[in-house]
C-alpha cells in the first residue's frame, strides 16, 4: 500500500508531509484511544479533536484562504482519511466531520457565507459542526424530505424532525435540509446554515450504537425555527443539487476510511498469524489461514485502488456518480469481509473486547447504512449502465 502511494501517484512534497502528518497522528494519538472511546458510548474524544486541530488535520480540506490548509484535491483527501482511519475509523472519521459540513457551503454558498461559516473551522480550537438531512421516514430517498421551510418575509420557518445527525450533540452550526415544497420533491429541497442556540432547534438524547461511537448521533427538533433569508444556501430548490455533489465526494471517502479500516485488520491478524503457534508451527503457515490472509489483503488493495480511481476523477471535473457509489460499496462491504476475516483468524481471541478486530467488526457495518446503504450504490451503479 505504502509502495504504491508513493511511486505510482509521485505525491508532491506537501502531499507527503499532509498524509505522513495523519500517519504518524493516527499511531500516535487516535489508535490508543480506540477502547477507551468505545467503552464510554456516547462521548466523543473532543481532545483528540483539540491535539488534531492544532495540527491542522481538522481543517487540511479548506480552501487556504479562508485559513485552511488549502488540501482541496479529493485525492490527498483520500490519502489522509485512510490513514487517519487506520489509527480508528470512527475517530477518524470524527476529525475530519468538518469537511462534510463545508462542502455545502462551499458547493451553494456565497463568498460571503463561506467566509462567515468556514473562517472558524480554521479557528485553533474550532466549533463542531452537523449536516442535517435523515429524518424517520427518510433514509436513503433524500428527495423525499419532509422537513418544511415556509418563507415569511426576509424569513423561513422550519419545522421538522431529522435523526441520527452525527455530532449533533456538540454542533455549533448545522447545515439543515428542508422542502419549500414537499410536491417537487428533489426540485424542492433547500438547505439552511442554522446556529445551534436557534430558538426552536433541539438536539434529542445521545443514540447508543453499535459502532463508531467516537461520533455521537441524536435527533433534531425544528419547531418554528426562524432562520433569516441570508442563511439560505443557493436558491430555493438548489439544495439537492448540492447534496448530491457533496455525497459523490464523501462515498469516495467512506471508501477510503473502509480502506483504513480493512488495512487495520490485515495488519492485525497478519501479525498475529505469525506468533500464534498451532500444530507445530505459526499459523500463518497452515494453508487455510495463509489464503484468508490473501484474499484480505486483495480486498484492501481492491478497496484502496477503486478509490483512488474516483478521486482522481473528481478532480478532473467529471461525474462521477458511478465511480463514488462503486468505492463507497467496494469499500464497505471489503471492510466488513476483512474484519470478519480477522475475527476468525484470532479465533477466541479475536471475539474478546481485549483485542480490537471485534471492535472493528462493529465499526464496519456503519458504512454499509450510512450515506445510502449497499442496495441503493447498487441501484446508483445499475442505472449509470443503460
Amino acid at each position: 500500500m505504502g509502495r504504491f502511494v508513493r511511486d505510482a501517484l509521485r505525491l508532491s512534497e506537501e502531499q507527503r508531509q499532509f498524509v505522513e502528518l495523519a500517519r504518524d497522528f493516527a499511531a500516535r494519538e487516535i489508535r490508543p484511544r480506540g477502547r477507551a472511546v468505545d467503552e464510554a458510548d456516547t462521548e466523543s474524544p473532543l481532545d483528540v479533536w483539540e491535539k488534531a486541530s492544532k495540527l491542522g488535520l481538522t481543517s487540511f480540506m479548506l480552501p487556504e484562504k479562508f485559513g485552511g490548509g488549502g488540501i482541496t484535491d479529493l485525492l490527498t483527501q483520500v490519502l489522509i482519511q485512510e490513514e487517519l482511519c487506520h489509527g480508528d475509523i470512527g475517530i477518524g472519521n470524527l476529525v475530519t466531520s468538518n469537511g462534510f459540513f463545508s462542502a455545502p457551503i462551499e458547493n451553494l454558498g456565497t463568498p460571503e457565507q463561506q467566509e462567515r461559516w468556514l473562517r472558524p473551522l480554521t479557528n485553533d480550537i474550532p466549533p463542531l459542526t452537523a449536516v442535517a438531512v435523515t429524518e424517520p421516514g427518510t433514509g436513503s430517498d433524500a428527495a423525499s424530505i419532509q422537513t418544511t421551510a415556509v418563507r415569511e418575509g426576509d424569513e423561513y420557518v422550519l419545522n421538522g424532525q431529522k435523526t441520527w445527525i452525527s455530532n449533533a450533540p456538540y454542533a455549533e452550526y448545522f447545515v439543515i435540509f428542508a422542502t419549500v415544497d414537499a410536491t417537487k420533491r428533489s426540485k424542492g429541497v433547500t438547505a439552511f446554515v442554522v446556529e445551534k442556540d436557534t430558538p426552536g432547534l433541539k438536539v434529542g438524547p445521545p443514540f447508543q450504537k453499535m459502532g463508531q461511537r467516537a461520533i455521537v448521533n441524536a435527533e433534531v427538533f425544528l419547531d418554528n425555527v426562524r432562520v433569516p433569508v441570508d442563511q439560505r444556501l443557493g436558491d430555493e430548490g438548489k439544495g439537492f443539487s448540492g447534496l448530491m455533489r457533496t455525497f459523490d465526494a464523501s462515498r469516495i471517502l467512506i471508501g477510503a476510511a473502509t480502506t483504513g479500516l480493512a488495512r487495520a485488520a490485515l495488519d492485525e491478524a497478519t501479525a498475529y498469524a505469525k506468533q500464534r503457534v498451532q500444530f507445530g508451527k505459526p499459523i500463518i503457515e497452515h494453508q487455510a489461514v495463509a489464503f484468508r490472509l490473501a484474499d484480505m489483503a486483495t480486498k484492501v488493495d481492491t478497496s484502496h485502488l477503486l478509490t483512488i480511481r474516483a478521486a482522481q476523477l473528481f478532480d478532473e471535473g467529471h461525474a462521477v456518480a458511478q465511480e463514488s457509489a462503486m468505492a463507497k460499496l467496494v469499500g464497505s462491504e471489503n471492510a466488513m469481509w476483512v474484519t470478519h476475516a480477522a475475527v476468525q483468524t484470532l479465533g477466541g481471541y479475536g471475539y474478546s473486547r481485549e483485542y480490537p478486530v471485534e471492535r472493528w467488526m462493529r465499526d464496519a457495518k456503519l458504512e454499509e447504512i450510512e450515506e445510502g446503504t449497499s442496495d441503493i450504490q447498487r441501484i446508483i451503479i445499475s442505472r449509470s449502465l443503460g
